[in-house]
């Protein structure tokens, strides 16, 4: 049987080191991150107690640069009818429970 020669030593490190973020940009995305997730909690909190009611558990997605929401009982469903009213801008999927979590930890 032969043996496997063991003198090639393992490269580490990332794949694409030309692809790594500065510190700037990271925390740039960070504040985007945050500014759209407040958003999105804004319009949440604002509809939450009215859909609660009739709507419980149901996904609600929204999109926080004019405030306009879909609802659906299904996800799929949800994410198709979101995906031909809003296109490609960015939107935020939550339940419509006590906490707006969509699962559970």
């Amino acid at each position: 049987m032969n043996q496997l020669s063991s003198n090639r030593t393992p490269l580490r490190g990332r794949v694409f080191p030309e692809r790594r973020l500065s510190p700037e940009e990271i925390a740039r995305r960070k504040v985007e991150d945050e500014v759209f997730a407040k958003q999105c909690r804004l319009v949440f909190d604002r509809v939450q107690p009215e859909l609660i009611k009739d709507h419980y558990d149901w996904f609600i997605i929204i999109e926080p640069e004019n405030g306009d929401y879909i609802i659906a009982p299904d996800e799929t469903v949800a994410r198709q009818k979101a995906r031909e009213q809003f296109g490609s801008k960015m939107r935020l999927m939550m339940r419509i429970n006590e906490t707006g979590a969509c699962g559970t930890i």
